[in-house]
């Protein structure tokens, strides 16, 4: 008995080190992450932050530039999923959050580059 009680002991007393080690000696810590790599929720976190300046600096093409962070995928898709995820029922955001989405969706929808001014 002896000999499994040691066994078990140094088993429990290594994963405890190595829990201690990994989450309060030397924890993981990300720097300089990119925003694509978000979870959904802290993406539709993202697109409110985007909505909410584009709603102070009414510049869409400035507003797709940071939405472009958050990868690939169509500016009107990421904004239309943000918003599904922000209406879903175990989240809910509030009503003037939702449409501030739901105004930058619009004005991203009704965006036409070509119409852009460049600097001299």
């Amino acid at each position: 008995m002896g000999r499994w009680f040691r066994f078990f002991l140094v088993i429990a007393l290594g994963i405890t080190l190595g829990l201690l080690y990994g989450w309060v000696i030397n924890p993981v810590t990300y720097v300089d992450t990119a925003p694509d790599s978000l979870k959904q929720d802290y993406k539709t976190d993202y697109v409110l932050m985007v909505a909410e300046a584009y709603q102070v600096e009414k510049d869409v093409s400035l507003a797709i530039r940071r939405l472009a962070l958050l990868g690939s995928d169509v500016p009107e898709d990421i904004i239309r999923n943000a918003i599904q995820f922000a209406s879903s029922p175990q989240v809910q955001y509030n009503e003037a959050d939702l449409a501030l989405m739901r105004a930058l969706g619009d004005a991203v929808q009704n965006w036409d580059p070509s119409l852009e001014v460049s600097p001299p």
